[in-house]
């Protein structure tokens, strides 16, 4: 392999899903702002919407993640044409 190619600062991470509060530890380049200590040990922390603990496709459930007010602002615009 050709030298200088992939990054060398690899440390390990917490993200954290902000949909159900799971955690997990993992190595990765991504520059954080935050911190968690976990253990013990204080790690960066990068918070995300959605992962395989909450996601439809991997849980078999259906769950409506609704952040914005999205769905709410598609049926007051689209949700009675039928009148």
């Amino acid at each position: 392999m050709k030298a200088g190619l992939h990054p060398e600062n690899y440390r390990p991470v917490v993200f954290k899903d902000m949909s159900n509060d799971d955690t997990f530890i993992t190595r990765s380049t991504i520059n954080a702002k935050e911190t968690i200590e976990i253990e013990g040990v204080t790690y960066p922390l990068i918070k995300i919407e959605i992962s395989n603990t909450s996601h439809p496709f991997y849980t078999g459930k259906q769950k409506l993640v609704d952040t914005a007010g999205r769905v709410d602002k598609f049926m007051s615009r689209y949700g009675n044409r039928k009148k």
